[in-house]
């Protein structure tokens, strides 16, 4: 049987074969002739050794001393014809004359016989690539189709030893693997670990990691409690993943509760935000949605940074896309950001998100975004339930190849009982002597009518003849006073049209101002103060209502 036939000689075999063909040796004695020996005439010629064309090498003894492992079959059967010593020092020796499949067993339990019966018919090579054999070792399988001398077909199995590769890239995905998993712990660690929960709105969010084949991105959520029946609302995704996007992450988040308990209006939320970015790491940017919901005003106020436009259903099924306006991603610097507002009444769901949720490849994103848009018109149901549905029609799965942030917010419509939990009363304050007294009694009258306790009620009376006094004295016309209750607290707000914000101080014993906020302030169970977006401020506190006896 010849294995292989090589054409090619090694170097300087055909020139010496030429030689041999123009100088024939003869059998004449060298040594009759005067001559020197043989072996000093070898001496003085230039022409090297003859060495043996590699066609007359033996090729058994080649194969055996190969390091890789070689096995022969032959036949549709593929009987083994022949193993090298390398073969069968890492499987035992092997029985010629059977079929593989009983011979080498560690090539059927590998999968490698489908390659023998393709490399057959297409007289091709094929090759499996670093499988773990029972030796414990990696191979790579190469399966070649070869000629016989009877014409039967056969194939060389031919195998590499690639254990150390596959060890590398092993404690390579293992590396990867467990910077991964810290990735997402640290982002899950600085994601809310239980949401605030908004008298006024009922809120559900979901954070799911990229699968395994994607890195963390910085992908994160928020929802904080300003005070005065207000909510600020946040997402946000930081460009780029691992660990340093999420670490971003934590500190920008950080910083917007911070900058959220300023109560300040969206667009300068975010360009606190657009500063500190730049300053956190310069590379790196981020989009963000900044909303604040005020159930006074029915609307939902928001500034964007580079982010999706917020989804809002109202009522009826209809869904509003919050497009404008819209500026650069936070880092960017040197844009002056703005606010926008979008209706939010009774009966609305409003939903925040990241692009891992609408973006895929070689699709446009506005159309992954009007999907979003179909989904949500249909999702009905508790927030948690919309929130899964969304997530669900998105198609999105463990295996997604990006993070996917999603917050749901509904403002739920309250009738019956439960509405008469929710209640408001305004008073326009024209100023004078009469407006105190005015106030007192409208304050008196209404939390006689909202039934509560008496003490409760005295307090209130008393917060609210404070807080009037206070933007009597130092405000400027138009004044308001609003009563708001919960069905969790007692909100007292008094707006006029000085910006200037009050702030709580120690009074000497002589003074005759400075009393007011430090009354509320010492009976109230929280108060603060804000500017109002046409010019102006507010001033509120609140009361934390006792919880019903069972």
């Amino acid at each position: 049987m010849n294995f292989t036939r090589w054409s090619a000689r090694l170097p300087g075999t055909q020139r010496r074969a030429a030689a041999r063909a123009d100088h024939p040796v003869t059998t004449t004695d060298r040594r009759s002739e005067g001559s020197v020996p043989a072996a000093r005439a070898e001496q003085l010629t230039d022409e090297p050794p003859p060495v043996p064309a590699v066609d007359e090498l033996p090729v058994r003894e080649v194969l055996d001393r190969v390091p890789a492992l070689v096995a022969l079959v032959h036949g549709p059967d593929h009987r083994l014809a022949y193993v090298n010593d390398a073969y069968k020092a890492a499987f035992g020796a092997r029985p010629c004359g059977e079929p593989a499949a009983d011979a080498l067993p560690e090539l059927r339990d590998l999968g490698l016989l489908p390659l023998l019966d393709q490399a057959l018919r297409s007289g091709k090579p094929r090759t499996l690539k670093s499988r773990k054999a029972p030796d414990g070792r990696h191979y790579t399988f190469t399966c070649t189709p070869a000629a016989e001398n009877n014409g039967k077909g056969a194939v060389l199995i031919f195998a590499t030893d690639v254990t150390d590769h596959a060890e590398a890239a092993e404690r390579l995905r293992t590396s990867e693997r467990r910077q991964r998993e810290t990735a997402v712990t640290l982002q899950r660690s600085l994601l809310p670990q239980e949401l605030e929960e908004p008298d006024d709105l009922r809120i559900a969010a979901t954070y799911q990691p990229g699968g395994t084949e994607a890195a963390v991105g910085g992908d994160w959520y928020d929802v904080i409690t300003l005070g005065g029946g207000r909510t600020a609302l946040v997402i946000g995704d930081v460009m780029g993943r691992g660990v340093r996007a999420a670490a971003v992450m934590g500190q920008l988040r950080t910083a917007v509760r911070a900058y959220a308990r300023l109560d300040l209006p969206p667009h300068e939320v975010l360009q606190l935000l657009d500063g500190l970015a730049a300053e956190i790491d310069a590379n790196q940017i981020a989009t963000c949605v900044y909303a604040i919901h005020d159930p006074n005003e029915g609307s939902l106020v928001y500034a964007s940074a580079g982010h999706l436009p917020i989804l809002v259903r109202d009522d009826n099924g209809a869904v509003l896309r919050a497009d404008e306006p819209t500026g650069p991603p936070l880092g960017t610097g040197g844009w002056m950001h703005a606010s926008g507002s979008i209706p939010l009444g009774p009966g609305s769901t409003a939903v925040l998100y990241t692009d891992g949720l609408v973006e895929r490849r070689n699709e446009d994103l506005d159309e992954g975004i009007a999907a979003l848009e179909r989904a949500l018109a249909g999702a009905t149901g508790t927030p948690q339930v919309v929130c899964d549905r969304l997530v669900r029609s998105a198609g999105v799965t463990a295996d997604h190849d990006d993070d996917v942030a999603v917050l749901v917010l509904q403002h739920p419509a309250r009738t019956g009982p439960d509405g008469e939990l929710f209640r408001n009363a305004a008073l326009e304050l024209l100023g004078g002597v009469e407006a105190a007294p005015r106030a007192r009694a409208f304050a008196s009258g209404v939390l006689t009518s909202w039934r509560f306790p008496a003490d409760l009620h005295d307090l209130g009376v008393l917060a609210a003849s404070e807080l009037v006094a206070n933007s009597l004295q130092h405000g400027i016309p138009p004044m308001r006073l609003r009563l708001r209750r919960t069905d969790r607290r007692l909100i007292i707000e008094v707006t006029d049209g000085d910006d200037h914000l009050p702030r709580r101080r120690r009074a000497e014993p002589g003074d005759e101002s400075g009393r007011g906020i430090a009354i509320v302030a010492t009976i109230a169970s929280t108060w603060g103060s804000r500017r109002t977006p046409g010019g102006g401020k507010a001033v509120w506190c609140e009361f934390v209502l006792p919880k019903p006896s069972d």
